[in-house]
């Protein structure tokens, strides 16, 4: 079935909500971001936006709920497309530093948000973020087979930081050729870290 020229448009405005959200939220913080700054980023009224999110506590589960769904499921596609541990975790690691440098205002509302989410959502996002550090854990054990997993889980945890710190430490460095040199410093760092 055809998507219709309104679903679309309805589609592409929760995207734009949940964008522009984001970055208000890693800009100000959940608590000094009103959804009438959020509606009025997007050229919308503020309570335009309930069309869409019935709260802005229900925006921010959004944001963290569909990421962390994308990075599980974007994982398992990851793994399943490589021919063999050494090779799923290089794409493991590309893919974790795109997200990193792709989505750093989102980083930055998990860092500093995550209290802020419905009891709900918040469970959620941390069954799925298990999930997709156990993605991890299947790669690292044929990288590693004396290890147990809990050696992994560490080894990976530690490389989430080392990655994900990105967005607090590399602001200026985002434009190219700055970028470049970040993604291949971030992947080198972390395959050496995961190998050792």
């Amino acid at each position: 079935m055809a998507i219709t020229q309104r679903e679309r448009a309805k589609s592409d405005r929760r995207s734009a909500l949940l964008r522009e959200a984001s970055r208000l939220f890693a800009e100000r913080g959940f608590a000094s971001v009103t959804l009438e700054d959020i509606g009025a980023a997007c050229g919308v009224s503020g309570p335009a936006v309930y069309r869409h999110f019935a709260s802005k506590q229900a925006l921010l589960g959004a944001i963290l709920v569909e990421v962390s769904v994308r990075l599980r499921d974007g994982g398992v596609g990851v793994v399943d497309a490589a021919p063999d541990p050494a090779s799923a975790l290089d794409d493991l690691i590309r893919f974790h530093v795109a997200f990193a440098l792709d989505d750093a205002d989102v980083i930055r509302v998990q860092d500093r948000d995550l209290a802020s989410l419905a009891e709900t959502d918040r469970h959620r996002v941390r069954r799925l973020q298990r999930e997709y550090v156990e993605v991890w854990v299947g790669v690292l054990r044929g990288i590693h087979p004396s290890r147990s997993d809990a050696d992994l889980r560490v080894r990976a945890h530690a490389v989430f930081g080392l990655i994900n710190s990105t967005p607090h430490s590399v602001r200026g460095l985002r434009a190219a050729p700055g970028e470049s040199q970040v993604r291949a410093t971030l992947e080198q760092l972390a395959g050496a870290a995961l190998r050792a």
